[in-house]
């Protein structure tokens, strides 16, 4: 199948004016394919050539102005339009559609627990091609009207409001100008919840096995919609531009949700089944604020090229974290972020794989979509924030509402985005653009600390050339209680400057970056470092600790804080913690990188039984009931690095840990894969487990389970699954991958290490873009961290027929293991 090339999509675009789409869908043609038939009402404005974009099972007929074309004529995935006369023009197109098992086009789904079907699209970035023929470039809007005939029994939503008509068929409202990637549908019979708010339908929806927990959760999921468009209405002049608000938690959705106007769709994930901690609750409210945003920046305004589609992301992140904090009842989004996404992004952006935050090079479709990582989302996001303190908050809104007053219902580029900011200041938004939006890489800022004259007085350097705005934590001890450190002043800095700070006498602690507004790696002075050592977990605000812990992350990667020191701190800390982002983001480091990968196999166990402890000491300090989301992650965590069968194989029997909490599925499905992979269960108990939890989340813990068996059969059919057949869905599929590789079993799947650089490409190719990112994220042996592994994936990586979006996933996990070889001291070959 051939990429949209840039060139191709101006040239089409200087020849096109698309001005409708009337789509009909049939779904009830079949499992496997569906009918769709197009028309597209548009003016060519010179005499030319151009194409139309499918993916049919069958194309049936095509027209043109009343003409017949040759459905042979379609050559992959592109039909041409040879010999255009300049004026208006029809062309209907008739196929037949496959439904997918991957995420992509119309994602089927039959709900094991009840036997209810589900339809829902993703037609992100170029996947409206699987579900109806379109000129499929985000600067061709159109006005879409869609109709839908579906199964009796089941609701259809799309992006307008929708109404069944007398012959049974939905349809849809029509929609104003959208880009074709965010045509939506969503059809079965939906279990909703609907609701009015300044005069418009909103509603939230779900699989109807999954109605009980979005009813216990829809008040607080509605107050939280209504919560953020009534503050974006307060930050934005331009009105909500669409007709309706519906979100759809739908099943094994690959992104956490996506921005169709009028239509959100979310993964289900985000209906709790289980007991889940206050922060996971406020990563759904940020998605919902996030999705939110896009409705004014992505949806009226979009961009024009993929090229600019991290500005798309960046400002959706950056509004829905700080959406979050303003207009919500949570109050750390911050320091999530800081946890969570921030490191996310500093990982990304050392890789050789980094890019820009405004790339300049995306030649074609495929590229563009490997730039949906860390530097797009985080890394934009804290770009955008630095933006808005340097700007401050006044003139950076000024200059978002002249954005959406210049290209509503249209699009735009970086250039008219950066124009429209530089007509609400004085300052040189053009300047900073280049020095924060063109260049790659993370800034270093290390403190230094001089005395003389009895004063003291701060001089940062910076390793870098972006200009950074930040705050610097000037912290002394608590005279009172020497554990505590206690804020003396927070100064505001600009970086680089010429002259030295003066601080007055010297404090305890200097912290660069306090607040985290800028986006930059962090060191500490000497000093400071001691006093951290003693009294990291008397600093007074969760986003300070973030930023120290990040510090610390940062130091152990680059092989400047040896794995077990940081591993004494946690030790030493954690247990006092109060912040769940915190103490969630510290230790998924310490268990996942540090003990799987950063420390060599000999000194695992001993990695573990501390963070055994580390969890026994929060289980402790919770008995009171008082801190449940605390509780709930050491729980998780002391299952997730158990070295031995018990005490978990008796909290699986009792159906509860002493103390609590009891044994939601969730936890049940996770002591299972832990017992798995220490061999101390088997396909009885697994086949028993899911008797009781029949549900599509059972379904995945069963796969994983089976595949974490420390079984030569059942690594076989694992193998097997993944990478000889078709059938297992995305989520399947991930699950199973996701058990397969454990270090506790490394000598058993030795030889499926090069069994994987072997059969990867072909998955990756056979099935598509998700799986691909899938397989190289999940399938990639992570934990064989040695020479033989890296020397095998770079010689994968020289061959000629790896997909883009296998290739880079790989590449990224080469990166990361050759990584690993460094901070373990072991030398590789360059």
């Amino acid at each position: 199948m051939s990429v949209l090339t840039r060139d191709e999509a101006q040239l089409r675009a200087e020849i096109l004016d698309v001005h409708r789409y009337t789509v009909e869908l049939d779904l009830t043609t079949g499992d496997e394919t569906f009918d769709s038939r197009t028309a597209i009402r548009f003016t060519a404005r010179s005499d030319g050539d151009t194409f139309v974009e499918l993916k049919p099972a069958e194309l049936h007929s095509v027209t043109l102005d009343g003409q017949p074309l040759d459905p042979e004529s379609l050559t992959g995935n592109r039909l041409p339009l040879k010999n255009l006369a300049a004026g208006e023009h029809e062309l209907r197109v008739h196929a037949a559609m496959r439904y997918s098992r991957t995420g992509e086009g119309m994602h089927r789904f039959t709900d094991p627990s009840d036997g209810e079907t589900y339809v829902y699209t993703q037609l992100f970035m170029d996947d409206v091609q699987r579900v109806f023929a379109a000129f499929d470039q985000p600067d061709l809007k159109a006005v879409f009207e869609v109709c839908v005939k579906a199964p009796e029994g089941w609701t259809v939503l799309a992006n307008g409001v929708t109404t069944r008509r007398a012959d049974g068929v939905w349809q849809a409202a029509p929609t104003p100008l959208i880009s074709t990637y965010l045509v939506a549908v969503a059809a079965g019979p939906w279990h909703s919840v609907r609701t009015e708010h300044r005069g418009l339908p909103f509603g939230i929806h779900c699989r109807r096995s999954l109605a009980p927990h979005l009813d216990t959760d829809a008040d607080e999921i509605l107050t939280i919609t209504r919560a953020c468009f009534d503050r974006y209405h307060e930050k934005f002049e331009e009105p909500y531009p669409f007709d309706s608000y519906d979100q759809a938690f739908v099943p094994e959705f690959n992104a956490g949700a996506m921005e169709n106007p009028g239509l959100v769709t979310f993964r289900d994930e985000f209906v709790y089944r289980s007991a889940v901690t206050d922060t996971e609750r406020q990563t759904r409210a940020m998605v919902i604020a996030h999705e939110m945003a896009h409705m004014w920046f992505g949806d009226l305004v979009t961009l024009k090229w993929w090229d600019d589609i991290w500005l798309n992301e960046s400002f959706a992140e950056y509004m829905g974290y700080q959406t979050t904090a303003e207009a919500t009842r949570f109050t750390g989004p911050w320091t999530e972020f800081a946890v969570t996404r921030k490191a996310w992004g500093y990982d990304a952006d050392q890789r050789p794989t980094t890019h820009p935050v405004a790339p300049d090079n995306v030649p074609d479709t495929a590229s563009a979509l490997l730039n949906f990582d860390g530097i797009s989302y985080a890394k934009g996001a804290s770009a955008l924030r630095q933006l808005a303190a340097w700007l401050g908050e006044k003139d950076f809104l000024a200059g978002i509402n002249t954005h959406f007053a210049r290209h509503k219902f249209a699009n735009a580029t970086l250039a008219d985005f950066i124009d429209s900011l530089a007509s609400a200041t004085d300052r040189d938004v053009h300047a900073w653009a280049d020095s924060w939006l063109r260049t790659t890489g993370v800034d270093t800022l290390t403190p230094a600390v001089t005395a003389a004259d009895g004063t003291c007085a701060l001089t940062v350097d910076r390793t870098g050339s972006r200009p950074h705005r930040l705050g610097a934590g000037l912290y002394d001890r608590d005279i009172a209680d020497e554990g505590r450190l206690v804020l003396r002043e927070r100064i505001d800095l600009d970086i680089p400057r010429t002259a030295p700070q003066p601080i007055g006498k010297r404090p305890a602690l200097v912290l660069l970056n306090d607040g985290d507004i800028t986006y930059a790696k962090i060191r500490f002075d000497t000093a400071s470092f001691e006093t951290l050592r003693t009294g990291l977990s008397g600093l007074p605000d969760p986003l300070t600790r973030a930023v120290v812990w990040n510090a610390l992350r940062d130091a152990v990667r680059d092989g400047e804080l040896p794995p077990a020191a940081y591993l004494e701190t946690a030790r030493a800390h954690l247990p006092r913690e109060t912040d769940l982002a915190v103490a969630q983001g510290v230790l998924a480091f310490a268990a996942g990188q540090l003990a799987g990968q950063y420390l060599a196999p000999a000194d695992r166990p001993a990695a573990l039984a501390t963070l055994t402890s580390l969890c026994r000491d929060l289980l402790r300090r919770t008995e009171d009931g008082d801190h449940p989301g605390l509780r709930l992650i050491a729980v998780r965590h002391l299952i997730d690095v158990a070295a031995h069968a018990e005490p978990i194989a008796t909290w699986l029997a009792d159906d509860t840990v002493p103390g609590g909490p009891e044994l939601d599925q969730e936890l049940r499905w996770r002591i299972l894969a832990r017992l798995a992979v220490l061999g101390a269960t088997d396909e009885a108990a697994i086949a028993a487990e899911l008797a009781g939890d029949p549900s599509a989340t059972g379904q995945e813990g069963a796969a994983r389970c089976r595949a974490a068996l420390p079984d030569p059969e059942a690594k076989r059919a694992a193998w097997e699954a993944m990478f000889a057949g078709d059938d297992l869905s995305n989520y399947l599929f991930t699950a199973t991958a996701q058990g397969f590789w454990q270090p506790e079993q490394a000598e058993l799947v030795r030889p499926y290490i090069p069994r994987f650089y072997a059969d990867v490409a072909a998955v990756a190719a056979r099935r598509g873009p998700a799986i691909a990112v899938a397989a190289g994220r999940w399938c990639f042996p992570a934990h064989a961290v040695d020479a033989e592994n890296l020397r095998l994936g770079e010689e994968c990586l020289r061959a000629g027929d790896l997909t883009p979006a296998l290739r880079r996933t790989l590449a990224d996990r080469l990166d990361d293991l050759a990584r690993a070889l460094r901070v373990r001291g072991v030398r590789t070959a360059e």
